[in-house]
This record gives C-alpha cells, structure tokens and sequence, in this order.
C-alpha cells in the first residue's frame, strides 16, 4: 500500500510514522525532515504540488497547531483548515481512496466554538472530496511529549489522570488519551477496505490500538 502523510513531525505523527512505514511505502511531506526514509521537504503551499506524479492509496493528516502557537487566527486556519484541505485535494487526484484525519472531540461544523466549528467544518469538506473512505479521529487532550511548549496543554495534561476518573460513560470522549494509542489506531486502520465515513471517539481509539 502507497500512503502519504503530512504532521510526521508531531505529537501523533512523529508516533505513526514509523508503525506506516513498517508496513506501507510512505512518503511524508512537512517543512522539516521527520526522519521517514522517504519524505518530501517545503512550505505547506507546496505540499500539494509535492504529490504531483505520485500515486498514493491512502492520505494521513495529523497536523494541528493552535491559534496561540500560530500567532493569530488568520495563521491558525492556514494550518488545520487551509493546508489540510489542499492536501487531501491533491492527495485525492492523486488516486487515494482512504483519507484519515485527526480532528477534535467535539468537533461539530455548527459549534458556537470557533475552533469545534472549524474542526467541523473541515471533516465536512473532506467527506464532500469523493474518498470512498474517511476516518475521523475525535481524540480528547493528547497526553505526551510536545517537541514545543505548550502551556495550557501541559498544565490539562498533569491534570488529565484526575479529571478522567470524573469523564466516564459519553463524557470518556473528552477525557485525556495517550497519543501513542492514536497512533496506533490510525496504523490499525490505514487502507480499510470497507467504504464510508466513521467517527473514533476515545473508546473507539483504545479498542483499535489494542
């Protein structure tokens, strides 16, 4: 199987990576190496033009900032919204059938929350770009360690063991996950056969991972 992937460099990607390239041909494109062996190096405007001539199977997108790490909305949505719908664009010309992406849990293109509602938003638009496979991954707060500070997130993460005794039954969704488990799930489930569009919240993740 042909995969592509952008985010290898981050709390996920740098994870999934190698589990994809254990058992695929990857080819990663970021604008900083990532260590895969076969990798692609620019601006995310050039991500797309990067997939020119190449014949893939499956696209991962991984990739996600935050506005505060961004600097300002406007370069928030450039990342997660902008970036990784050109790249599923070009990764669907260039003959894939399977899009994974990470989203948010609460995720929901109607969401008074600019971000849920960009989240939202961005599943909806790559469920319309024709893949016969979409799976969404809606991971509560990534535990792990960031290659940048984060600090809101570091402070959610030292108290994620406690919150998550309070996040049980629906509530698990928004509870703390270990990104190496959605790595995990995300390798378990790249090149799919069966067709449609499936949601992975928390429990759906843990049980793919195992």
């Amino acid at each position: 199987m042909r995969a592509a992937m952008i985010g290898a460099t981050g709390l996920i990607g740098r994870q999934l990576w190698p589990l994809l390239q254990a058992r695929h041909a990857l080819l990663s494109l970021g604008r900083r190496p990532s260590g895969a062996a076969h990798e692609k190096i620019g601006d995310m405007a050039q991500w797309p033009g990067l997939l020119s001539g190449e014949n893939i199977d499956v696209a991962i997108s991984t990739l996600g900032t935050t506005r505060k790490a961004a600097g300002s909305w406007a370069a928030f949505e450039a990342v997660d919204r902008h970036a990784v719908l050109a790249f599923a664009s070009a990764a669907r010309e260039a003959g894939a059938r399977q899009f994974l992406l990470v989203s948010s849990s609460g995720a929901n293109a109607d969401s008074r929350n600019d971000y849920l509602r960009l989240k939202g938003e961005v599943e909806q638009a790559i469920a319309a770009f024709g893949f016969e496979r979409v799976d969404v991954f809606r991971p509560g707060l990534l535990l792990g360690e960031r290659s940048e500070r984060r600090p809101a997130e570091a402070a959610g993460q030292a108290l994620g063991p406690v919150l998550n005794l309070l996040l049980r039954g629906p509530l698990d969704r928004y509870a703390a996950i270990d990104a190496g488990l959605v790595a995990r799930a995300m390798a378990a489930l790249a090149g799919r056969e069966q067709p449609g569009r499936f949601i992975h919240h928390n429990r759906e993740i843990r049980a793919l991972a195992a």
